[in-house]
């Protein structure tokens, strides 16, 4: 995904332009004075999310949960809220034309807020039910803006896609990558486009087969109008059916933000978060021990093939899956390989790293829990590090579980889970994870905690540590469970210190 970097004008004046779409690691200058201060750490003081719509299923409840961790060094003032799209498209596929979207328009969402956040270190909640909620678009400033956390967690009890899930709100970017997504007859997978801003969006939907590229049947892109969100039904975009597909999500003008929701027939369904950035080395977190069967879905963007050694950093260390050693990935191609029950009733981590030259590669995991009737989905994309901090928001007592993973050295790591959203105390911990190992953690939650809480996870000292965490909930005699990976949470952004320099006017 790409990122927006920060410009940096003279004095430290420029950080009201800070948005959390702000870099949080610039890259080192080269040939830097030695002589230059270090630059310093300061919350960021605007943040957008994006959050797609919940379900088209009428019998759907949906929560949403809102945190802003307490961050030094910002002023008292700010708010945050979320926004229904105002332009919202309930039909299958989107008008390519740019026309006007049909369906619900979120009045009813515009006139009363989904939530309220009061204070940061407290999480604010709110609830929906049915098929025509909308998509939202959520801001926060001042004190709220620095981590702000939505997620969006949805319970379907029945029908295509039965079960939990789950999604993080994210940012808008223009360029998106979704390893995992099908057009198979069992599976009515949407990818999701939100515009935020006030001009049109136009947007190109690439998918990428076993066998390469596969033309679409809308070649012209799609126009996503300003404050509107539009589901995209992704076997509309080609007459083949293949169970394994990378959807590319590439912008021409504009931003959007996007996800994939993945509906089974039969084995439930869960949102499809973007791969992190195309890498040589990738981290998937949190492998549920439980898993019957996990599916690794990977494609190179690149015109190079890639040869990857596959490991499974469990709780006892780095082990090599019997005859999954390496993986092979042709260029411009999706490769699917099943895993099955990799865990063996362990934590674990999936690890990704160059059998030979460093090719960019994106991945994600498809997760399957139960058997039968009663199985339940969930995906976990290939993600970026915790590195100073990062958020998951929606968390209780006894369906929580936090994956650690430090796959390169040993890390200690500061986990602190807040106050609820009806009360209790907040509690810190911390943690050492031993190189190559995943550590699950359960019973987090602090003394006389009720509703949701959130978690904060500091990386305090060591390599670095990739995240995830899983949610539960038994819905008609299912487990329904929902993964969602825990990148840094931009709440800091750098900034240099400079000093006035005068001379610069006589020149």
């Amino acid at each position: 995904m790409n990122r927006t970097t920060l410009s940096l004008f003279a004095g430290t004046a420029a950080l009201a332009a800070v948005t959390a779409f702000a870099a949080f690691d610039p890259p080192a200058a080269s040939g830097a004075d030695s002589s230059a201060k270090a630059a310093a750490e300061l919350p960021v003081e605007r943040t957008s999310l994006l959050c797609p719509a919940p379900s088209d299923s009428e019998i759907a409840d949906t929560a949403y949960t809102s945190f802003t961790p307490v961050t030094q060094g910002t002023d008292g003032g700010g708010k945050a809220g979320l926004q229904a799209a105002t332009e919202q498209s309930a039909g299958d596929t989107a008008d390519p034309t740019g026309g006007a979207a049909k369906g619900k328009s979120g009045k009813k969402t515009a006139d009363k807020p989904v939530l309220t956040p009061k204070e940061p270190g407290t999480p604010a909640t709110g609830d929906t039910s049915g098929s025509e909620e909308p998509a939202l678009i959520g801001t926060a400033d001042g004190k709220f803006a620095p981590g702000w956390t939505v997620q969006e967690t949805t319970e379907v009890a029945a029908g295509t896609g039965r079960g939990l899930l789950g999604v993080n709100c994210t940012p808008a970017d223009t360029e998106f990558w979704f390893p995992g997504a099908s057009t198979s007859a069992d599976r009515t997978d949407y990818v999701h486009l939100t515009n935020p801003d006030d001009s049109a969006a136009v947007v190109d939907i690439g998918l990428y087969g076993k066998d390469g590229a596969i033309k679409s049947t809308v070649p012209d892109g799609f126009t996503i109008p300003p404050h509107a969100s539009r589901p995209i039904l992704l076997s509309t975009l080609t007459e083949q059916r293949q169970d394994d597909l990378t959807v590319r999500v590439s912008v021409r003008s504009g931003r959007v933000g996007a996800a994939v929701q993945a509906l089974d027939d039969k084995a439930g369904g869960d949102w499809l978060a973007a791969s992190a950035d195309p890498s040589g080395s990738l981290v998937l977190p949190g492998i549920p021990k439980d898993a019957t069967d996990v599916r690794l879905i990977a494609f190179t963007p690149g015109d190079a093939d890639a040869d990857l050694k596959v490991r499974l950093a469990s709780s006892g260390g780095a082990i090599t899956p019997a005859g999954h050693e390496t993986l092979h990935v042709k260029a411009g191609m999706t490769i699917a390989t099943d895993l099955g029950a990799v865990t063996r009733g362990e934590a674990g981590s999936l690890l990704l790293t160059p059998s030979d030259r460093s090719v960019p590669v994106v991945a994600a995991l498809r997760v399957v829990r139960g058997k039968g009737s009663a199985q339940e989905t969930a995906y976990i994309p290939a993600t970026a590090p915790v590195g100073r901090r990062a958020t998951a928001a929606d968390n209780s007592g006894k369906g929580t579980t936090l994956s650690l993973t430090a796959p390169t050295a040993t890390a200690q790591v500061k986990v602190t889970a807040s106050a609820g959203s009806g009360g209790g105390s907040p509690v810190t911990k911390t943690y050492t994870v031993r190189q190559g190992t995943t550590q699950d953690i359960t019973g987090l939650a602090g003394q006389g905690v009720q509703g949701t809480y959130a978690l904060t996870v500091e990386t305090v000292s060591g390599g670095p540590v990739y995240a995830a965490r899983t949610l539960t909930a038994t819905e008609s005699g299912v487990q329904g469970f929902t993964v969602q990976t825990l990148p840094n949470d931009r709440g800091l952004v750098a900034v240099p210190e400079a000093d006035e320099d005068l001379s610069v006017l006589q020149k």
